[in-house]
């Protein structure tokens, strides 16, 4: 009977592998076309693969916890199903895969972790199973395996999800500490540094960073040691954009179920913009200027952790409002509730922060590498502002935003920044409040 293997598919641009978290089939099963099949973590986000064949699965190929290299097999697949499968196997088996940053086992963690305390067995009498992403975060942030089995899950079979974890770390963190348990960081650091960085007294709070916010570390260094950062200011009237948005904002819920905000209706003069100023759309490779076709737009989308991640709108170009809106707010929320899925984050071609969220007139932001530049929005306020007519001038009360652009300037000069960043704010400015959605 023909047998196929199904391989892990492409995540992501630069991601070459993947950890199994979870079988949702075990051997004898029988699987349908697109069905899930597994669950998997990457550097960032969780996600489930779907099989891309129909028929009962023969053979898993790798155990919960393994790392799976992109484009290798890691199930067969009897597209008949009339072959008896083999035996599953019921021993779950965690691997340790040597290398330093590799996921660590169950077994492993508890040698390591700071209490060193014996892990506990549920009342059911099965051992639960954490994924490697959630070992790392509890062996980093001092977690003891008693800890962990008594921490509640919201995964799938109760499984503690890094949500889960981060949380239990933030309101951990929130309690005061107790002296003893603050470690000097003398002792935990191999590399010595200078004596005013090592002396803590009683009232110093010392924090592990998480593994993302050192991914995001690690970019945020390695964008300006790479781009020459240089951030141009304009401000934009959006007065007509915001009473717009007054007017319909109650029809559009009830007619579209979703909610709009300023953020799509802002990517939507980024999209005009671009397409103005298509090098802008672009990134370096050596000495040479990559012009990308898609216009992939990118929204800085700040986690409940407090970290941040980039969803990625796919050939934005392509949506109307409506559909640009549900495509914000599908991210948006899936940002927070950690069911991104790596092609959610892959692929950006320019990046839009939006930090009037949080209060702030404007910012400087940091270029998403490899992009080349990025546009942070700020708070829109209601201010005097000199109207200039046929009859004279005059004095009016207007929403005023400003917007600021951080480009490369390795090929990105101020005539083209400038001019780009002025045509989105004319965009803005030029809103049609008679439009329908």
């Amino acid at each position: 009977m023909p047998q196929v293997e199904i391989v892990m598919p492409k995540l992501g641009e630069s991601i070459m592998e993947a950890t199994i978290l979870k079988w949702l089939k075990k051997e004898g099963d029988r699987i349908e076309l697109d069905e899930p099949i597994i669950e998997i973590a990457t550097d960032k986000v969780d996600s489930e693969v779907p099989s891309t064949e129909a028929g009962i699965v023969v053979k898993l190929l790798y155990k919960e916890g393994d790392v799976v290299q992109i484009g290798k097999p890691f199930v067969v697949i009897d597209k008949e199903g009339a072959s008896t499968p083999a035996p599953a196997h019921e021993e779950k088996v965690f691997a340790v895969v040597n290398t330093s940053t590799a996921p660590v086992s169950k077994t492993e963690y508890a040698q390591h972790t700071t209490l060193n305390t014996p892990r506990s067995t549920p009342s059911n009498g099965e051992d639960r199973f954490y994924s490697p992403l959630v070992l790392n975060i509890a062996r980093n942030e001092g977690i003891s395996m008693t800890e962990l089995e008594r921490m509640p899950g919201t995964g799938r079979g109760n499984r503690v999800t890094k949500k889960d974890i981060i949380a239990f770390v933030d309101s951990r963190s929130s309690r005061p500490a107790k002296v003893e348990q603050v470690a000097s960081p003398i002792t935990q650091t191999a590399t010595p540094h200078p004596p005013s960085s090592t002396l803590h007294t009683q009232n110093t709070e010392i924090i592990e960073l998480d593994r993302m916010r050192k991914l995001i570390m690690e970019h945020m260094v390695r964008s300006k040691n790479t781009s020459a950062h240089v951030t141009s200011f304009v401000e934009a009237d959006v007065t007509a954009m915001v009473q717009w948005r007054d007017k319909v904002k109650d029809k559009f819920q009830e007619r579209e179920k979703e909610k709009i905000t300023f953020t799509p209706l802002f990517i939507e003069c980024v999209i005009k913009a671009l397409k103005d100023f298509p090098r802008i759309n672009a990134s370096v490779d050596g000495d040479k200027l990559i012009v990308k076709r898609d216009l992939n737009i990118g929204m800085a989308t700040a986690l409940p952790s407090g970290n941040l991640i980039v969803p990625v709108i796919k050939n934005a170009d392509y949506y109307n409002l409506v559909g640009l809106t549900k495509q914000v707010n599908r991210l948006s929320e899936n940002a927070r509730t950690n069911k991104l899925t790596p092609a959610d984050i892959e692929g950006g071609t320019f990046t839009l922060s939006n930090v009037g969220v949080f209060g702030n007139l404007m910012g400087t932001p940091i270029i998403n590498q490899p992009q080349l530049a990025i546009l942070a929005t700020g708070a829109i306020k209601k201010k005097p502002v000199v109207i200039e007519t046929s009859s004279g001038d005059s004095i009016a009360i207007r929403n005023m935003m400003f917007l600021s652009l951080s480009y490369d300037h390795r090929v990105i000069d101020g005539f083209l920044g400038g001019s780009f960043l002025r045509r989105v704010a004319d965009y803005l400015e030029a809103f049609n409040p008679e439009r329908e959605y």
